[in-house]
């Protein structure tokens, strides 16, 4: 067989060369998993090997060479993992696109990156770009990994993914040196051309493509793989969409660079039985995940029976007591351990079950801010759940928390090789590893967010606390000030509210008025359950939200927010003094939302108007008409009157313009 390791001497530098070290090294090791028809489907390194040339010389067939842009549309599929690679051995660019982006979204990544390939998942993704291929003048060809509903179709550009496949598995067969080629050029590689163009979410306008290179890509996920200690005998599962930079990173770069197992997931329905199955060492969701799961277990016990409720609720303290000392090594009465220990053995334990995390080593959450209290309630249950900070632009990481200093109001310390600076204006910066050369076709933004020293300006405005570390205070543009000059910073308040389970989101305004309001959605899972335990009938989210009763309800988890807020001297100022809850949810369909539930603020002071308008001008209720768009694009209209409700604030501990200063 051809020699397919990578140059003797030399730590490769980009992906494809560690596959070709990986399947050498760890050739019957499990790098992937998935699971399809209720059954978990494996492939070893080598075997991953062989599908990702095969693949790749049938691409190369098909004309795709360097500097090609290659789109890939799907959800988490092994396939659509190892066209990343097969596009990256051939030195194209692989531009991974969110899945359920509407037509309109996809054909404007599409557009600007100029790709010439697409590949997708199946029949969805194809009739979308179909829709606007036209639009595409790069776009050549589409290939789709399922073939089911697409036998009808004009295949004149339409190819399925198992036939490039064959084009590459004949040129092998036809020419003996084949192999040792395409070994021998992903070897020749220096790392220095792009890896992937990943688009940012577009929180603040369109989305930009942000260019990586390969070197750099490695170095990064190199040095955090390290930093956690992943190794080949790490396991994840990946779930994550395929164009957020936390899954290429966490799954796809770090999973080469320290060979551990990839598992798929069947379908996003069947991800939290997975992550049983899978029982991952190694784990990343953002905050929502993790509030998903707290109001889930709290609307299991309020179903329990009274002895389980109890015996909940006492070992529930103990954790909180005794969790994060026991978790970090610190000491503990013999007294308590022992409570610790009766606790684990009827709940913590049953409960990580049940969640899938019982394997977990390290787990991660980021992308926005956690809750103190959520975040030491996983971290009681025995959960090593740290937080790290990033971006897009950095390759993801800018700070991590190390082992056993972790604090919940921080984001840890710098990531490793990375510098951080605050500037005078309170910004956060920094240079680090993978951070990018530039935005693909907007050098005008490249120049705006590079320094002239090469520092990459965040947005984010923080501070360092008295340890080093790391405090993301909110936005810079959106931390302002009332008019009685009150710190106001939005992003504080909404986490504070989004700790209740029965709140899904929740948008804060004040900056530049005389007092702080907010946007409320209701969790339709939490509150429905609710509605249900006490007979009250509701027929759509949009009566639930409306109901008096829900409105009380929301009304005493903004008071207890004030309570908290007026504790806090520098945001005293800012406590809530009139809410209203949405009569639809906040949606990415709408534009309300990025593609990572990032809330549009700009977007949504728009949208909303008369209602914003309404919590100023004195109004109790207000009556609205908003356009949405439904799952197949199609348009419509939800029309309602949506109550206003004033609150309750409290004196703070020091009057307010002090806190300010």
């Amino acid at each position: 067989m051809p020699s397919t390791g990578s140059n003797a001497g030399r730590e490769p530098v980009t992906f494809p060369q560690y596959l070709l070290l990986n399947a050498s090294r760890f050739a019957d090791r499990v790098a992937m998993r998935h699971k399809d028809l209720g059954v978990w489907q494996s492939w070893t390194w080598a075997q991953q090997l062989e599908e990702v040339r095969a693949f790749s010389l049938g691409l190369q067939e098909l004309g795709i060479g360097e500097g090609d842009k290659v789109a890939i549309v799907g959800s988490n599929r092994p396939r659509l993992y190892w066209a990343f690679c097969a596009a990256q051995a051939l030195k194209a660019i692989p531009v991974p696109v969110y899945s359920d982006a509407v037509a309109e979204e996809m054909a404007y990544v599409l557009n600007h990156s100029g790709v010439q390939l697409a590949i997708v998942q199946d029949q969805e993704q194809v009739d979308k770009i179909l829709s606007f291929s036209e639009e595409i003048p790069a776009l050549k060809d589409v290939i789709y990994d399922e073939p089911r509903g697409l036998r009808d179709y004009d295949h004149s550009h339409l190819r399925d993914y198992s036939d490039v496949m064959a084009l590459g598995q004949a040129s092998l067969s036809a020419d003996g040196q084949r192999a040792q080629q395409w070994a021998d050029a992903i070897n020749a590689s220096d790392g220095q051309e792009t890896s992937v163009f990943l688009y940012t979410s577009g929180t603040t306008g369109r989305s930009k493509g942000v260019i990586l290179t390969a070197a750099n890509s490695v170095k990064a996920a190199r040095d955090t793989a390290h930093f956690d200690h992943l190794t080949v005998d790490d396991n994840v599962l990946a779930y994550l969409p395929l164009a957020w930079v936390g899954d290429h990173y966490l799954n796809y770069a770090q999973g080469y660079v320290s060979g551990l197992c990839m598992a798929c997931p069947e379908s996003a329905d069947t991800v939290q039985n997975d992550l049983r199955e899978i029982g991952p060492t190694f784990y990343f969701a953002p905050p929502r995940v993790f509030e998903g799961l707290l109001t889930n277990v709290m609307i299991r016990m309020e179903d329990a029976s009274a002895i389980k409720k109890s015996m909940f609720h006492t070992f529930l303290a103990v954790a909180k007591k005794h969790g994060e000392a026991i978790l970090e090594g610190r000491p503990v009465p013999f007294m308590g351990r022992v409570a610790y220990a009766l606790g684990n053995f009827f709940v913590y334990g049953p409960l990580k079950d049940t969640l899938g995390f019982t394997n977990i080593r390290t787990a991660y959450t980021a992308g926005e801010a956690i809750g103190p209290d959520l975040f030491s309630f996983f971290r009681s249950l025995g959960i090593n759940l740290k937080q790290l900070y990033g971006q897009t632009e950095a390759f993801l990481y800018v700070t991590a928390q190390k082992d056993g200093e972790i604090r919940a109001d921080t984001v840890g310390k710098a990531a490793p090789d990375v510098v951080i600076r605050i500037s005078e204006d309170g910004e956060v910066q920094f240079k680090s590893p993978g951070m990018f050369v530039g935005y693909y076709g907007d050098e005008e933004k490249t120049r705006e967010t590079l320094t002239e020293d090469g520092f990459v300006k965040t947005g984010d405005a923080g501070i360092f606390d008295s340890h080093g570390d790391l405090k993301i205070i909110d936005r810079a543009k959106d931390v302002g000030k009332l008019t009685d000059g009150s710190l106001f910073a939005p992003k504080y308040i909404e986490n504070k509210l989004k700790f209740f389970p029965n709140i899904r989101e929740a948008v804060a305004l004040g900056d530049g008025c005389e007092f702080c309001t907010v946007l409320l959605n209701i969790d339709l899972t939490a509150v429905g359950n609710w509605a249900e335990r006490n007979n009250i009938s509701y027929a759509s989210y949009q009566e639930l939200a409306n109901l008096p009763q829900v409105l009380d309800m929301m009304m005493s988890h903004v008071e207890q927010v004030n309570r908290d807020l007026a504790g806090e001297e520098l945001v005293a100022g800012s406590q809530i003094a009139r809410f209203l809850v949405l009569h639809k949810e906040l949606d990415a369909d709408d534009g309300e939302l990025t593609r990572t539930q990032k809330v549009r603020r700009s977007f949504i002071a728009e949208r909303y108007a008369p209602l914003i308008e309404a919590l100023y001008d004195g109004s109790t209720e207000k009556f609205v008409n908003t356009e949405v768009t439904y799952e197949d694009g199609r348009k419509g209209s939800i029309s309602a009157t949506v109550q206003i409700r004033d609150v309750k604030t409290n004196r703070p501990i020091k009057a307010h313009k002090e806190a300010a200063e």
